[in-house]
């Protein structure tokens, strides 16, 4: 298999040995990379791998990780982090896959598993991590994207990989301590670029310089990537504004940063009490409603206003997809909206079907319990 993995790793010692542990089936040279553990993650890695090498961290992942890329024998790499590990890979397809399209980024499926408030949630993602390391590398110092070396755009394709993830299942205090060093990398990078272009705010360089070129794409994803560290530190007011920010640029609105950048600002909005202001999403359904996660969020929006009737309808329509990419959009969390709609306007037995038809959903149960089977 010509196929390298690389992992970057500082004290994940709770983590590091399940991610080596899900590539030991799998023909793959592992390069792991350790920017300052001062716990046993490289004592537990030396059991996997001889790959093993330091890098002294300088606040920069694209660094980090295109050293490691340099450390491989193989002429593709596949790039994880410690806290992911492998959940299926069809070797043989991906071999196939890696011969047909050279000149192409690999996307995996990775699904983000975290509990919030005592309730289990995930979802899913395509993320850019396959390349041939000759023709690719990370830039960015955190949030760090695979780029050309040559600068030019790229295709991509979906690889037969899945993997988990449980970077987002942090106690308060970690989550909290993880978005202050991910906002203060994060701005440091939205001042470099900005500084790289002589502007001193976003709103000049849209203003001074639009959306062409590489400044274009880089900006708003920044922006997109400080929106969601606010959002995880439920500051959702200034999450709100970089969202805005970010999406005063003219974006594709197939990007996947995008859709969730749009919708996770629709989240920003009901959350920091301006649901009202919401109701703007209606001039973009056409071009963002056609998911059941899309749908799902204009079911909160019009609970939020009170219009029920419309909030149902579209909770029904999120329930008719098969794939989503919030775990329970399309099933048992639309069905409680509607039970708890129902229930709200006195409707009781259809709130007690809409309740049962969640099956072992917690909170459908406990509404069950106390409005009586």
């Amino acid at each position: 298999m010509q196929l390298s993995v690389c992992i970057i790793t500082k004290n994940e010692q709770q983590n590091i040995a399940r991610c080596l542990e899900s590539l030991k089936p799998y023909d793959v040279e592992i390069v792991v990379v350790d920017t300052g553990s001062t716990d046993n993650t490289k004592q537990i890695a030396v059991g996997y791998t001889d790959n093993l090498y330091d890098f002294v961290w300088c606040d920069d992942f694209a660094a980090a990780k295109n050293f490691a890329v340099s450390k491989t024998a193989k002429p593709y790499v596949l790039v994880l982090d410690s806290d992911e590990y492998i959940e299926e890979f069809d070797i043989l397809t991906l071999e196939q896959l890696l011969q047909e399209h050279p000149e192409k980024v690999g996307r995996i499926k990775r699904r983000n598993i975290f509990s919030r408030d005592g309730i289990r949630k995930e979802n899913q993602e395509w993320i850019n991590r396959i390349f041939a390391k000759d023709s690719f590398c990370y830039e960015g110092r955190i949030h760090e994207q695979v780029v050309a070396k040559d600068g030019t755009e790229y295709d991509t394709y979906r690889t037969p990989i899945v993997i988990g993830h449980t970077g987002y299942d942090l106690s308060e205090e970690e989550r909290k301590k993880k978005t202050r060093r991910n906002i203060a990398l994060l701005e440091q990078e939205l001042a470099r670029l900005l500084e790289e272009n002589g502007v001193s705010c976003v709103r000049e360089d849209l203003e001074k310089f639009g959306n062409e070129g590489k400044r274009g794409e880089q900006i708003p994803y920044i922006l997109y990537q400080l929106g969601k560290s606010y959002y995880m530190a439920e500051d959702y007011v200034q999450a709100c504004e970089y969202f805005s920010q970010g999406l005063s640029y003219d974006l594709n609105s197939k990007l996947e940063y995008v859709i969730d950048m749009v919708e996770t600002y629709g989240y920003a909005l009901i959350n920091s009490g301006n649901a009202g202001e919401a109701l703007f999403f209606e001039n973009i359904y056409e071009e963002f409603g056609d998911g059941a996660d899309f749908q799902f969020l204009m079911g909160l929006i019009y609970m939020n206003n009170a219009r029920f009737d419309e909030a149902i309808e579209q909770f029904q329509k999120a329930a008719t997809h098969k794939e989503c990419r919030n775990q329970g959009v399309n099933s048992y969390a639309a069905y409680y909206n509607i039970g708890v709609i129902c229930e709200c306007l006195g409707k009781m037995d259809e709130a007690r079907v809409y309740y049962k038809m969640c099956k072992d959903y917690e909170p459908a149960r406990r509404r069950l319990s106390n409005i009586g089977k």
